[in-house]
């Protein structure tokens, strides 16, 4: 779970606080480089004339106010090295998945990878969106059998519900197992549930309630009952203290490598997407089915759907495409108001660490730091409950800050309990250095 850094101040809902904006030394008024320095002289000399310099034709006034210091990540910007890119590049496929009876009907944004092996399950953090696990999907399919599963939730991405001011643990457990059920059925594959922060707590009280009986393992990333706990009541100031909006999405990937909320520049050009949204309303409501139409080579901003041109396709070093997303003029801002959530923080996470711990199923847990550790999970680590990695250097976003390192733990947690096979042209290892 999140805490305040030395490097970055993280949050327990799954973003990464801004740093302080560098303030420029003013110079000191009588070390003026423009005035002439006398030169000392000897008695009976001529005073040395210095020449003067030619002066502009326009000169700011000696008492003019000078602007205000701009943030960093508003200096030096680069529309090219932070332009967006296409989900396409790490999934195979994106869904809208209809829930519940027509007339009630909720709608649900997933992304899809992989035809066999288990079923990995993947739920972001508060915020965020299921384009976080784009870059780790990736990295995951290239060492593992595997199918996965990323889910916009409620109130999130591009996901559409009737009620999605309902954040409630219960409400989005069960949006989980139905989702699920829909993409397979009543005897889905194993599945291997992971959550990073928020979707952690929510992996927990899915798997605790028992709402999908093929479940065979329990992952979660950097969320810990105690200082999660203990950030909450700051995590208010936090929320007022991030920008209110952007120029454009290219701004917003920018802010947030800069800022630290997403260190790992290749994960925040493709899940920023996921996090804003243009300044138009939005309908939360779905009337029908129809409405719910797949997207292909879009990224979806509200309710619009941004084409790629082929002009925006270039090839990447490797030889692989790359596809840049051409935006639209207009300002952005956050798709979720996440202060609206206050009462269901709590929620989320009291009592987190007992249901963890009292979860039936082979689990892994990694964390940013070891100092994220209460009491509870420090007993059950001890008792060797579960395993344990901590992947430093990282922010809060562990699996969009290093994709590979999760990758790799991961991986190593499916060989060793056999819930997967190597990917072809792999080895199979679980050597991984966990913690018991």
């Amino acid at each position: 779970m999140a805490e305040v850094r030395s490097e970055v101040e993280t949050s327990s809902l799954g973003l990464g606080a801004p740093q302080l904006a560098d303030y420029p030394q003013l110079p000191h008024p009588a070390a003026d480089p423009t005035l002439p320095v006398a030169e000392p002289q000897l008695p009976g000399e001529e005073p040395l004339k210095v020449p003067e310099d030619p002066q502009p034709e326009t000169q700011a006034e000696p008492d003019t106010c000078p602007l205000p210091p701009r943030r960093m990540w508003e200096d030096s910007f680069d529309t090219e090295n932070y332009s967006a890119v296409s989900w396409r590049q790490y999934f195979d496929q994106s869904e809208d998945i209809p829930v519940g009876p027509s007339e009630t009907r909720d709608v649900f944004r997933v992304y899809r990878n992989g035809t066999d092996g288990p079923l990995l399950v993947l739920l972001h953090g508060g915020g965020h969106s299921a384009l976080s696990w784009a870059v780790f999907t990736t990295a995951i399919a290239s060492r593992v059998t595997c199918r996965v599963l990323a889910m916009d939730l409620r109130g999130h991405g591009s996901t559409q519900v009737r009620q999605s001011d309902d954040l409630s643990t219960q409400t989005m457990s069960r949006d989980v197992a139905n989702v699920v059920r829909a993409c397979y059925g009543e005897a889905p594959p194993p599945i291997v549930l992971v959550g990073h922060s928020m979707g952690g707590a929510i992996a927990v009280h899915t798997a605790s309630s028992m709402l999908l009986p093929t479940t065979v393992g329990l992952v979660v990333i950097d969320v810990v009952e105690g200082s999660a706990m203990e950030m909450l009541h700051s995590m208010q100031n936090f929320l007022k203290g991030r920008p209110k909006s952007f120029e454009s999405i290219a701004h917003a990937i920018e802010w947030s490598v800069k800022s630290g909320q997403i260190r790992n520049r290749e994960s925040a050009r493709v899940s920023m997407v996921g996090q804003i949204k243009r300044h138009v309303e939005v309908e939360d409501v779905v009337e029908s089915p129809e409405q719910a139409i797949p997207v292909s080579d879009a990224v979806v901003e509200g309710n619009e759907e941004i084409y790629v041109d082929p002009s925006y396709v270039s090839d990447k070093p490797d030889g692989t495409p790359e596809v840049s997303i051409p935006e639209p003029e207009g300002v952005y801002s956050w798709r979720i108001d996440l202060s609206k959530a206050e009462k269901y923080w709590d929620g989320w996470f009291r009592g987190i660490s007992n249901l963890f711990l009292g979860c039936n199923l082979p689990k892994l847990l990694l964390l940013a730091g070891v100092d994220r550790l209460d009491r509870d999970l420090t007993i059950g680590q001890m008792q060797g409950k579960f395993m344990m990695q901590v992947l430093p250097p990282s922010g809060h976003a562990v699996h969009e800050d290093t994709p590979d390192k999760v990758a790799d733990a991961l991986a190593s947690f499916l060989f060793r309990h056999k819930f997967a096979e190597a990917s072809r042209g792999q080895r199979t290892s679980s050597s991984y250095p966990f913690t018991r």
